[in-house]
């Protein structure tokens, strides 16, 4: 980080605790752009909020979330392919009436009940998982989307703002603290300036009036000119104007 980056951080942190600590005041922003803001925020906390109450929708048992989360993790880190599916409650139902349903055989009329209520069971697991991967395509995606694109660059924006909004104003109030501690604004170091460039420019002159007699004539014109300028701002060059007119 460069010196001018680490006095920025300087100036934010210092401008940030006076904020919160201290009586001071920062920049206020415009109404529209702090209700915008809110808007932002809370569309982030609906995006969270939706998709943590759908994932609970999808799979209920938190148990096997966990347990799936856990194994999609160490698939990652192994680099390898995961797929588990979540253990749907109508499947595993299913599975267990065709698996009994099987051994009391053919014969019995409870085992083919169990078969084929266990076959409709499996189905409903698979209209499941397809449901699950449709609000996962048509409606999680989108807001994963939003959440990681749209509202983090937002977001950035805004961090970025605060920052500059912190160091403007800690630039503010240093400059306010050194106008009252000399007693002068902008206004008056202008002015002190523009009387000391007079009092050059009458130096100037008052060296090389001895000289006058040695100049042609248009050059006097023009020192003659710079005098009468000088007089309605700088009261000593009257006096030099006149004695200059007098040794011509």
């Amino acid at each position: 980080m460069s010196l001018a980056g680490f006095k920025k951080q300087i100036n934010k942190a210092n401008q940030y605790v006076s904020e919160k600590i201290g009586n001071v005041k920062g920049t206020e922003l415009d109404d529209d752009f702090v209700e915008m803001e809110k808007k932002i925020d809370a569309m982030g906390k609906m995006v969270d909020e939706l998709m943590a109450r759908t994932h609970e929708l999808l799979q209920p048992n938190p148990a096997s979330r966990a347990k799936l989360s856990a194994v999609k993790s160490i698939s990652k880190l192994r680099g390898q392919a995961n797929h588990m599916l979540y253990p749907q409650p109508e499947g595993q139902l299913g599975e267990c009436m065709v698996k009994y349903g099987k051994e009391l055989g053919e014969d019995s009329l409870f085992g083919q009940g169990l078969v084929e209520t266990g076959e409709s069971y499996k189905q409903m697991a698979e209209v499941k998982y397809s449901m699950e991967d449709a609000v996962k395509q048509n409606f999680i995606e989108p807001l994963l989307h939003l959440q990681n694109k749209d509202l983090k660059e937002v977001n950035h924006h805004r961090k970025k703002l605060q920052g500059r909004r912190l160091d403007y104003d800690c630039k503010r109030r240093k400059q306010e603290k050194v106008e009252k501690r000399c007693g002068t604004g902008f206004e008056g170091l202008t002015f002190d300036i523009l009387r000391l460039v007079q009092m050059m420019r009458f130096t100037w002159l008052r060296r090389n009036l001895r000289r006058a007699k040695f100049w042609p004539k248009q050059q006097c014109t023009i020192c003659l000119i710079m005098m009468q300028n000088s007089c309605c701002n700088c009261p000593h060059s009257l006096k030099l104007k006149l004695d200059f007119i007098s040794s011509r």
